[in-house]
C-alpha cells in the first residue's frame, strides 16, 4: 500500500514539475499581457475609490428590483459576498487544475491572459459609465447620515493612490455597472467555453442569477447596474473573444507561441510542441495523432500504387 502511494506521489510530483516548466515558458512569452492586465486592475480600483470623493448621499432612487425583492438587511449583507467569494475562488482553483490532474484542456497562463483581456475591456467601460453620472448609492453606508457616504479631502497625494481593502468594501458612487457581476460573468463564460463538466456549467449560470438577485436584495446596487452588467459583459466577451487567437487544444498536444522576427517559432515553443514538457497525457495524444497521420499516408501510397 505504501509503495503504491509513493509511486502515485512520485507521478504527481513529476506532473507538477513538468507543468510548471511549461507554464514558466508561457509566462516568459506573455508576461507583458499579464502585467498590463494587473496594472489595469489597479487603475480600475483607483477610479472606483476616486469617484467616492465626489459621491453625495441622497434619497434612494425608485427601483423595481427593490419593490419586488425583500430587503435582506445590513446584518445579512455578507450573503452576496460569500457567493461571490465562492465563485472567485472556485474559478481560480480551476485555472490551476492542470498542475494536478491528468485531463488537461487549458494552459493556466493563456487562460488568464484571456480573462484579463475581458476584465480590462469591461472595466474600462464601467469607469466611463460611473464617472458620467454619479448616482446616490443605495447601500447602507452610502445613505444620508452615514459618515462613510463621502470621503473627506485627502491630506496628501499618496492617500489617493493607496487602495485599502476597507475602501473596496465600503465604496460609493461606482454603481453602473456592477463590478461583482463583471468578474462572475467573465468567469462563468470562460468556464462555459473551456470547462468540461456540463453540470458545473449549468450550476455556474444558476449561481450567477442567484448572485444578481442577492446583490439587489442586499441593496448594494440598483437593478439597472445588474441588468447593464449582464448584457454589456456578454457582448464584450463575445466580441473580444473573436479578436483574440484561439487557445491551443491540449488534447492534440498542440501549442502555438508567438513567432520570432525571422518567422520561425521560438525555441521554447518548439520544445513544448515536440513534447518535452513531460506530460504523459499530451505525449500519448501526440502519438495517437501521429499514428493516424502515418496510417492515412500509407493508405494514400497504396491507392497510388493500385492506380499505377
Amino acid at each position: 500500500m505504501s509503495l503504491y502511494i509513493g509511486r502515485e506521489a512520485s507521478k504527481l510530483w513529476k506532473r507538477i514539475c513538468a507543468e510548471t516548466t511549461t507554464e514558466i515558458n508561457l509566462l516568459l512569452e506573455n508576461w507583458k499581457y499579464i502585467l498590463g492586465g494587473l496594472i489595469c486592475q489597479y487603475i480600475h480600483g483607483l477610479a472606483a475609490r476616486s469617484v467616492h470623493y465626489f459621491h453625495h448621499p441622497g434619497p434612494i432612487l425608485q427601483d423595481s428590483g427593490f419593490l419586488l425583492l425583500p430587503e435582506l438587511g445590513q446584518e445579512r449583507a455578507y450573503v452576496s459576498e460569500t457567493v461571490f467569494t465562492f465563485v472567485f475562488l472556485s474559478f481560480v482553483l480551476w485555472t490551476f487544475h492542470p498542475f494536478i490532474f491528468k485531463s488537461k484542456k487549458i494552459y493556466t497562463v493563456l487562460i488568464w491572459v484571456r480573462v484579463l483581456a475581458f476584465l480590462v475591456a469591461c472595466q474600462f467601460l464601467r469607469i466611463i459609465t460611473f464617472y458620467s453620472t454619479i448616482l446616490p448609492g443605495p447601500n447602507y453606508h452610502c445613505r444620508e447620515g452615514s459618515r462613510l457616504a463621502t470621503l473627506p479631502r485627502p491630506d496628501n497625494l499618496l492617500e489617493v493612490f493607496v487602495i485599502i481593502p476597507r475602501g473596496v468594501l465600503y465604496g460609493c458612487g461606482d454603481l453602473i455597472f456592477s463590478s461583482h457581476m463583471i468578474f462572475s460573468l467573465v468567469f462563468v463564460r470562460t468556464y462555459q467555453k473551456y470547462g468540461s463538466r456540463r453540470f458545473i456549467k449549468q450550476c455556474a449560470w444558476l449561481i450567477a442569477v442567484v448572485q444578481s438577485l442577492l446583490i439587489i436584495a442586499s441593496r448594494k446596487h440598483y437593478t439597472v447596474d445588474v441588468i447593464v452588467a449582464w448584457y454589456t459583459v456578454n457582448l464584450v466577451v463575445f466580441f473580444v473573444d473573436h479578436k483574440l487567437p484561439e487557445l491551443p487544444d491540449r488534447s492534440l498536444g498542440g501549442l502555438v507561441l508567438p513567432l520570432s522576427k525571422d518567422g520561425r517559432m521560438k525555441e521554447e515553443g518548439t520544445k513544448l510542441v515536440n513534447g518535452n514538457s513531460g506530460d504523459p497525457v499530451d505525449r500519448r495524444s501526440r502519438s495517437q495523432a501521429n499514428g493516424k497521420v502515418n496510417e492515412e499516408s500509407d493508405n494514400v501510397h497504396v491507392d497510388v500504387l493500385d492506380g499505377a
